[in-house]
């Protein structure tokens, strides 16, 4: 009789045992397809494959004039040290398809545009202001939110003591 109910406890413990494996993979499965988005031209990009480099996510518009000065400031930065930095667009009205890719040419825009807005991933709500960037640090943790046109000195600054402090 005592072997029998050791029997039962091994198996009961090795059946929770792999349904808590199974549970934890799923969990981590449904995290990752969440960080996975797509970018107007059909790619896909994953924030887990930038953890190391520095991600900005800059939020821009078509009628945004501070947008236009900052645009160039962001493709030099991601000229420059796009290993080092990632630099994304996400248009803040959510224009899609050949209208978002034609205005991502008349802006100017050299970096990727992503076709969903990522602010959920990063527990951050809409600030309401052009532009805004999101600073996500090398952890893939936000670091900041920058409020108005940036340049690229002063995103230097702040991507280096981001790297500093991770």
């Amino acid at each position: 009789m005592q072997v029998t109910t050791d029997n039962k406890l091994r198996a009961s413990l090795i059946v929770l045992w792999l349904g808590l494996l199974l549970l934890c993979f799923l969990i981590a499965s449904c995290q990752k397809n969440d960080t996975v988005y797509t970018l107007t031209d059909g790619q896909k990009l994953n924030f887990y494959d930038f953890r190391g480099r520095i991600v900005l996510i800059n939020y821009w518009a078509i009628w945004c004039k501070p947008c236009r000065t900052e645009i160039p400031e962001l493709n030099a930065l991601q000229k420059k040290w796009g290993n080092d930095v990632v630099v994304l667009g996400v248009n803040y009205d959510g224009i899609q398809g050949d209208e978002l890719k034609m205005q991502a040419k008349n802006m100017g825009i050299n970096f990727p545009i992503l076709t969903r807005d990522p602010r959920e991933q990063f527990g951050v709500a809409p600030s309401g202001v052009l532009p805004e960037t999101l600073v996500i640090d090398k952890q893939g943790a936000l670091q900041a939110v920058l409020l108005g046109p940036q340049t690229t000195e002063n995103l230097l600054t702040i991507i280096n003591s981001s790297s500093a402090t991770n």
